[in-house]
């Protein structure tokens, strides 16, 4: 390691804006998705279709974070994976507030709740239904302080998002 980049290191802490960016667009959606599917395995709550359309982001986001650490935190790929990340983010934000504002019936929400077989027979669709957990996208199983899991991503993730934005444009002009 040259002297330069010791210095340069002791002189910021450690971590520039762009690296601090960069995995937080990887570890945020990791505990966001981590978090979701806690629940549902360990915690018993079942998904929505909302709530799955939520994770895909994520899964989207943990993909362009990871990535992002293929470069140094303030080489161009790197920042630009970083903002894909931080799209991916929001996006799971964006449906996180439309998802919330359908369980405060501010938005009407979809009417395809689960996802059932369109294959076998009668009685195989049927054990399907009568085993399937419906889950409303309009009701909450949990909330924590007052807000549903929906209306926590949509916290979470958009102000994450904002974050790890102001982050990376900060690391730009360093």
């Amino acid at each position: 390691m040259n002297q330069a980049a010791v210095v340069g290191a002791s002189r910021t802490g450690g971590l520039g804006p762009a690296a601090v960016a960069r995995l937080m667009a990887l570890l945020l959606p990791l505990g966001l998705l981590g978090g979701a599917l806690g629940s549902q395995y360990l915690g018993g709550l079942h998904p929505c279709e909302m709530c799955y359309w939520q994770r895909w982001p994520h899964a989207a986001a943990i993909l362009f974070g990871a990535l992002a650490f293929t470069a140094p935190p303030t080489a161009r790929r790197a920042k630009m994976l970083t903002v894909l990340a931080a799209l991916a983010i929001a996006t799971s934000g964006a449906i996180g507030v439309y998802h919330a504002g359908v369980e405060a019936k501010i938005f009407e929400g979809f009417t395809q709740c689960t996802a059932l077989s369109k294959s076998g027979s009668t009685a195989e669709l049927l054990q399907q239904i009568t085993h399937a957990a419906l889950v409303r996208c309009d009701e909450v199983q949990f909330r924590f302080l007052g807000i549903s899991m929906a209306g926590w991503n949509a916290i979470l993730s958009l102000g994450g998002a904002a974050l790890i934005a102001v982050l990376t444009l900060r690391g730009k002009r360093a």
